[in-house]
């Protein structure tokens, strides 16, 4: 589990790239619950709904995956689009989150040949790439997953809290929750 004091890191870095206007934007949780590796976005997306955050694509019950993938980018149009979806790494990157600039390549660890997605995105990388990616996924550790996504709604709640003009209880009470 990330610390405190790394998801607030990640919280801060997050609230200086998003816009002034946050009701503009929208979080497109990449990802299925039929693959544990792939279940981070969807994770992510059933912690910010959760939590009354408005804009949230790609949930466990509602996921978006590389099927749909157009069709939910098309829905978001005009808005600043936070992409969060999991990807393969190095061993020693296994647990870690990123957070970056420009749009995050979906499927790229799978070969799928999907269109890059969002204004800015979260990696969480949940396991080692570059053989049997399908079967890495598969075998990925739920807890691991799980520890990923709550770390990265925590910081995407706090984020929102800090950002002027938006005040939900549940985004108050986002950081303490798990």
């Amino acid at each position: 589990m990330k610390t405190r004091k790394e998801i607030e890191a990640l919280s801060r870095k997050l609230e200086a790239m998003l816009p002034a206007d946050v009701t503009k934007v929208a979080f497109l949780c990449i990802g299925t619950d039929r693959s544990t590796g792939d279940s981070l976005g969807p994770l992510v997306g059933r912690y910010l709904k959760r939590r009354g955050i408005p804009n949230v694509i790609g949930t466990l019950h509602e996921p978006c995956h590389a099927l749909n993938l157009q069709e939910c980018v098309d829905s978001l149009t005009g808005m600043f689009i936070v992409a969060i979806d999991s990807c393969l790494g190095q061993s020693a990157s296994i647990g870690k989150i990123k957070l970056e600039n420009g749009p995050i390549k979906p499927g790229a660890g799978v070969a799928k040949d999907l269109p890059p997605v969002g204004d800015i995105h979260f990696k969480g990388i949940v396991n080692v790439g570059g053989f049997m990616e399908y079967f890495v996924l598969q075998n990925t550790r739920l807890s691991l997953v799980d520890d990923l996504s709550t770390a990265i709604g925590r910081a995407i709640c706090g984020a929102i809290k800090r950002k002027k003009g938006f005040a939900l209880a549940e985004v108050a009470s986002g950081l303490e929750r798990s």
